[in-house]
């Protein structure tokens, strides 16, 4: 539930995560179950980790690659570290990533918002082509007013140029105003500390991780969002 009492005051925009908070990126895998020799479940959680991992160390690089590119290199180190090596299957579950299933809160709360009157985006490390076909894909297209990536910071999340981005180009200047929603505790830390309202969204019991930024809220569904604000 989301924490007692708790009101987020001057809220203009709530922007949302892509990739684990709208979006299972568990249901390719969870699609292609069959064919996976039992490794489904170890599959999509080390394919998801190696992704994020080789997010991070990019940004700490300085060599930026789109999220396409990142995910797909991702796969190919866990298929290979799994021992997964049928012919074909990669290019079937990076298809699967562009038609990522919705959670199934993730409709009503965004029409609840809009009924608020506040503005809605999306803030992702996902490419834009990418995001584009997953957001029509779940039929979000309509409840959404921007659709943001890093993409056109070259940097990565929990990045401050990323969550500056959303300022910027939302042009509302005082961070706070900002609602920020993400499943990923270093995501909604990482815009606590930036300045964000943020919402922690912990569809499972898990505890905040140990790093700056503390949320403002924390709900185990989407469908508890709409009364914070």
């Amino acid at each position: 539930m989301a924490e007692a009492r708790v009101k987020l005051e001057g809220i203009q925009a709530v922007v949302f995560d892509a990739y684990g908070t709208l979006f299972d990126v568990a249901s390719p895998v969870a699609k292609m179950a069959a064919d996976l020799d039992g490794k489904g479940e170890e599959l999509a959680r080390l394919w998801r980790q190696t992704q994020l991992d080789y997010t991070w160390l990019r940004s700490l690089m300085g060599v930026h690659d789109d999220f396409w590119n990142v995910t797909r290199a991702a796969l190919d180190q866990t298929l290979a570290a799994l021992e997964l090596t049928e012919a074909g299957l990669a290019d079937e579950l990076m298809a699967l990533y562009l038609k990522l299933d919705a959670y199934p809160d993730a409709a009503e709360a965004l029409k609840a918002i809009k009924g608020k009157s506040r503005r809605t985006a999306i803030l992702s490390n996902g490419s834009p082509s990418m995001l584009d076909q997953a957001v029509r894909h779940a039929g979000l297209d309509k409840l959404l007013d921007q659709v943001l990536s890093v993409e056109d910071v070259g940097i990565y999340k929990p990045s401050r140029r990323v969550y500056r981005h959303a300022m910027q180009k939302l042009q509302i200047h005082d961070a706070p105003s900002i609602c920020f929603v993400s499943g990923n505790g270093w995501d909604a830390q990482g815009a606590a500390h930036f300045g964000f309202q943020a919402v922690r969204l912990a569809r499972r019991a898990e505890a905040d991780e140990k790093l700056p930024g503390k949320p403002a809220a924390r709900i185990t569904s989407l469908t508890e969002l709409p009364a914070l604000l």
